[in-house]
């Protein structure tokens, strides 16, 4: 499901990991990743809010999504020393929220963005 696109979106990320090599703030490979998409003329929502409702009332402030990519992939981007289950609870939670079944964790903080990446399908 969605394979295609993840492929698009991962062929993406290797090439602004290409560019800049892992040691930089999250905010950069972000946006630098909105560029690459955007020059692919791939579809993309950044920094999208997320209203956190219970029983219909708000609860707290929005959560901000990195990016959803077409209205089917969800992908969050880290810059870490190693992706923690945290993580990917963050990613299934944000999954959920917006009723996409696909999700991209990418942590470009590795020096072969192969060994950061992780799909994840609900």
């Amino acid at each position: 499901m969605h394979e295609e696109l993840t492929r698009e979106i991962i062929g993406a990320a290797i090439e602004v990991h290409r560019h800049w090599g892992p040691g930089l703030y999250e905010e950069i490979y972000e946006r630098s990743l909105c560029k690459e998409l955007g020059l692919r003329r791939i579809a993309f929502q950044n920094q999208l809010p997320l209203p956190l409702r219970y029983k219909g009332e708000k609860v707290g402030d929005d959560l901000r999504l990195d990016l959803l990519v077409e209205g089917k992939v969800v992908v969050e981007i880290k810059a870490v020393r190693q992706l923690q289950p945290i993580h990917e609870a963050q990613l299934l939670t944000y999954m959920r929220l917006t009723d996409c079944r696909v999700g991209l964790l990418v942590n470009f903080n590795e020096l072969r963005l192969k060994d950061g990446i992780k799909r994840m399908v609900i």
